[in-house]
């Protein structure tokens, strides 16, 4: 893939069988972050910041797609709901065809917000 300079730059070049699934987590954490979270590129993936801190990304891969929430923490919190996943120490890797569900989503986003606050 080239270097996007933009999230619909990054999505048009992904390959079609991970575009649909990107599409629908893209919506899904629209759905569950702020409204004052902003969209943009971080380490060269779609990303969702607020207040400069970058919240959530996700981005596609040869084999699957993967979601990253920017903190350990998080898959630490959530270890339960994420057994049925491949996890490493700051991605969650989920099939192409197969988007994280809705629920999932939102507890990540959850759980990440509720870090970065109690950080503050």
């Amino acid at each position: 893939m080239k270097q996007a300079k933009t999230v619909d730059e990054y999505l048009a070049d992904v390959p079609d069988a991970a575009r649909p699934t990107l599409d629908k987590v893209r919506q899904r954490l629209r759905a569950a972050l702020p409204q004052d979270a902003t969209e943009g590129l971080s380490y060269g993936m779609p990303a969702f910041k607020q207040n400069g801190k970058a919240l959530v990304a996700y981005a596609a891969f040869k084999n699957h797609c993967s979601l990253f929430p920017m903190s350990g923490a998080v898959f630490a919190k959530l270890a339960d709901e994420l057994k049925p996943y491949k996890t490493s120490k700051g991605t969650l890797q989920f099939p192409m065809g197969n988007p994280l569900p809705a629920a999932l989503i939102k507890k990540i986003v959850k759980t990440r917000l509720a870090e970065l606050a109690a950080k503050k």
